[in-house]
């Protein structure tokens, strides 16, 4: 009756054990990530009244069973369902985040490496990616800094807001693409002043700058003329352009008809008379020296007027207004032959005061070859609309090294390869813009981080407001041989054992065992309360049972005391 009592009270202490896994996995059943257990019974020892015996052939009797007395019941062993994943709970947080798979972050409170389910991150005040409950650090691997690519070795903390991560570097821009339709009859294109093309860049100290180049028709079909004309700042103010170069020094096929004056003015001399009544506009003489243009000069009748607006008088009166760069750089025919054409530039003839010797007497027209500039020529197929090439190439460079001290640019490479000459209702939508097809080379000012990311491979990203992203570093993660060896530390933390197998210290990428991480969102606890609650309702019978089991031999022992009385 002894040996039923002891059994009665294993079987209590056992169902009780077995009541406090439950206990523990209900009370968790909000843990984020944690992870349900389970335990299974092993009888104790057995007391044997009578050991096994075998047959005997020559009596003929047969063997016997051995004679066991059960000693009670003990806890076989704690299973954790460490493999069981947990459901996704949306959170918002970009630093949350849930592995699926059997992977383990790693995290580390600065002497001992511990391993997590739970992904409740955020960033410390000196930039480290840690863990909400413990500040305990996230370990991973950090960028080669001269391939820019992450270095798998040893994991160390990932501080991913440091000081040089905060900005994203400016570089000038080196690459550029003219594209879209160029329609020959553009107004525009064949206007003196040409379409302009306005190309937006940096330089390397990531300031913002404007080439402004002007396409013009020629007289060749298919040809057009392609010259950088003014720099400007981000400001719109004019940057001196003296030593820059773009293309080649070309003279353009420009359309040969005369260059008509209006109907307002007469021409004697060095003088430039209005029509109406006979008044003096202006005088070349005037203009003799056009290195400063703000120096006064007399302009119908004004003294106080500039040579400027002498200038842009001169040009109005032969269609060039709003365009005097353009009339001064015309070679105008000064020999009234045709072969060979003997052609000296306008602004030569003006400061010489002999322009007006070469106006036709029976047309009142100056005749020119073209204008002489810095830049190309596009030719586009007339048969197709297709791209020929510009200055024999697909390219153009404009170089701007020679300015500064050549300290802030780099030569911008132009790909002209893409334009095509198309009807399109006389609207040309030929645009520059920075970067080749692959936006490459496209350059970029100073940017100031705006977010960070993390992708399903734990790479971290930052993204900046130049429109860049910069790899920050990478999430590592351990995995075990036997997960469910891992040891619990507390804190939603394990601790690997002798047989769970041991973490080298490297880690590997959680797409190499098809997990992936997702960012927003953390593993909810695994634990099922059903089956918990139909545990318990077991357990307490089993408890009830074994209880009974010690109430009826105490009656049997109050019996035998009772034999004598």
């Amino acid at each position: 009756m002894m040996r039923s009592l002891f059994s009665g009270v294993a079987g209590l202490k056992t169902h009780q054990t077995k009541m406090d896994v439950i206990g523990n996995n209900i009370a968790n059943v909000n843990t984020t990530a944690y992870k349900s257990s389970s335990i299974t019974f092993s009888d104790l020892m057995s007391q044997t009244t009578q050991n096994a015996s075998g047959a005997n052939a020559q009596t003929g009797v047969g063997g016997t069973n051995a004679r066991q007395i059960g000693l009670g019941v003990k806890s076989g062993a704690i299973n954790m369902n460490i493999t069981g994943q947990g459901s996704a709970q949306s959170t918002g947080n970009p630093f949350d985040i849930m592995i699926t798979g059997d992977n383990f972050f790693i995290v580390s409170n600065g002497s001992s490496n511990f391993f997590t389910r739970d992904g409740a991150f955020y960033v410390d005040g000196v930039g480290n990616l840690a863990m909400t409950s413990t500040g305990y650090n996230v370990m991973g691997w950090k960028v080669d800094e001269t391939t820019g690519e992450i270095k798998q070795d040893n994991v160390t903390a990932l501080r991913i807001m440091n000081e040089a991560n905060m900005t994203s570097s400016a570089e000038a821009t080196s690459q550029a693409t003219v594209s879209g339709i160029l329609d020959k009859y553009d107004v525009d294109v064949n206007s003196t002043s040409g379409k302009t093309l306005n190309l937006n860049f940096y330089d390397n100290l990531g300031y913002s700058y404007t080439a402004r180049m002007i396409m013009k028709s020629t007289d060749v079909e298919g040809t057009f003329s392609v010259e950088f004309e003014k720099l400007l700042d981000s400001d719109g103010n004019e940057v001196p352009i003296d030593g820059a170069a773009f293309g080649s020094t070309t003279t353009t096929e420009k359309k040969t008809s005369p260059l008509l004056n209006t109907d307002a003015y007469t021409f004697t001399g060095t003088e430039l008379h209005n029509k109406s009544d006979g008044s003096l506009a202006i005088n070349l003489s005037d203009l003799s020296d056009l290195s400063d243009l703000t120096a006064t000069a007399t302009v119908n009748g004004d003294t106080a007027a500039t040579k400027q607006d002498a200038l842009n008088l001169l040009a109005q009166a032969f269609g060039y207004e709003g365009n005097v760069d353009g009339f001064l750089k015309l070679n105008i025919v000064t020999d009234g032959s045709t072969d060979p054409v003997t052609t000296d530039s306008a602004q030569n003839l003006i400061t010489s005061g002999t322009l007006f010797n070469y106006i036709d007497a029976a047309t009142n027209t100056l005749s020119s070859t073209g204008s002489t500039i810095q830049g190309g020529l596009l030719k586009l197929d007339p048969t197709n609309g297709e791209f020929v090439g510009i200055n024999g190439s697909n390219f153009m460079t404009l170089d701007l090294t020679g300015l500064d001290n050549g300290m802030r640019f780099s030569p911008i490479s132009i790909d002209f390869s893409t334009v095509m000459m198309s009807n399109n209702n006389g609207v040309s939508t030929v645009t520059a813009t920075r970067g080749d097809a692959d936006n490459l080379g496209s350059g970029r000012a100073l940017g100031e981080m705006i977010g960070v990311s993390i992708q399903k491979d734990g790479k971290i990203y930052a993204s900046y407001d130049n429109s860049t992203t910069k790899l920050l570093g990478q999430i590592a993660t351990a995995n075990f041989a036997n997960a469910s060896g891992l040891e619990k530390a507390g804190d939603n933390l394990y601790s690997s054992t002798l047989n769970s197998g041991t973490f080298d210290g490297v880690g590997v990428d959680i797409t190499a065992n098809g997990g992936y991480m997702s960012t927003g969102v953390l593993e909810m606890s695994n634990v099922d309360l059903s089956q918990e609650f139909t545990d318990m309702i077991t357990t307490q019978r089993g408890f009830q049972a074994n209880s009974r089991i010690i109430t009826v031999s105490d009656t049997l022992l109050e019996e035998l005391t009772n034999l004598k009385r």
